[in-house]
């Protein structure tokens, strides 16, 4: 055995998660109401209904478009169902808010999307160091995931965890 070098964490039986396989990288675009309102401030029915009918599609097809309004205006709710009834079709995902609120929308359905069943009674490694910033609302969804199902988790790399959860 001299000289052989033995590779302990693959022998180990973790199973590893790398969460940044989960991030959302479809294009994300805004769709801003106020671009449809008069003065910028008055929602009328009628123009806004010929607005959407006219609306290039084109612009929003396969990505992931954020539906908000950044002026001070009310808007009345059916205005943002009708808006998003016209994206839907084309759109890869269609949610209220801002862009940095679909992110993290995006992600959290990717973690929920995750087969927990396939951890079952296995030590689980969430890989903690990547090029991605991973926001802590994914650590605690993965956790939450895959808690009743995972005979431990931890956090970090195979050679170098932090204890998160064990069963007992």
């Amino acid at each position: 055995m001299d000289g052989v070098i033995i590779n302990k964490v693959a022998e180990s039986g973790l199973a590893s998660i790398d969460l940044e396989l989960y991030y959302p990288n479809e294009e994300t675009v805004l769709f801003d109401m106020k671009d449809h309102l008069f003065m910028g401030l008055i929602l009328k029915e009628k123009d806004f209904r010929e607005a959407l009918k006219l609306l290039d599609l084109s612009a929003y097809a396969s990505k992931n478009v954020a539906l908000t309004c950044t002026a001070d205006a009310v808007i009345p709710m059916w205005a943002y169902m009708l808006a998003a009834s016209y994206l839907e079709p084309v759109a890869h995902a269609v949610v209220f808010g801002d862009a940095d609120f679909l992110h993290k929308t995006l992600f959290l359905k990717n973690i929920a999307a995750i087969d927990a069943e396939a951890y079952r009674d296995k030590r689980v490694v969430i890989k903690g160091c990547g090029e991605k910033h991973i926001s802590e609302s994914a650590y605690v969804a993965i956790t939450n995931l895959l808690r009743p199902v995972a005979k431990s988790i931890m956090y970090g790399e195979p050679c170098s965890t932090v204890p998160i959860y064990k069963k007992s």
